[in-house]
């Protein structure tokens, strides 16, 4: 039988060369905090941990004109080249 085994979820975070610079494997909760797991550069295994005051202070970061692009993020298409791989 023809068996399809389903790649776990991932995101992957590229630069301007379309490089990858991480790979987030899971977003996972510690207590009060949000941990982002995954690899940096393809090898080096990082587990990063924000905190309730961080997530406050990127939020104050946020425009009217980029909250706007985060809403309608989901619902746009990927250029080609970044999808490949």
């Amino acid at each position: 039988m023809n068996e399809t085994v389903k790649k776990p979820a991932s995101i992957r975070i590229v630069d301007s060369a379309k490089k990858e610079l991480m790979n987030v494997s899971a977003i996972d909760r510690d207590g009060n905090f949000l941990l982002v797991k995954g690899k940096i550069f393809g090898t080096m295994p990082m587990t990063a941990k924000l905190s309730p005051e961080e997530a406050r202070n990127a939020l104050k970061m946020l425009t009217p004109r980029l909250v706007w692009f985060l809403l309608t993020f989901l619902f746009r298409r990927s250029t080609e080249d970044v999808r490949t791989k």
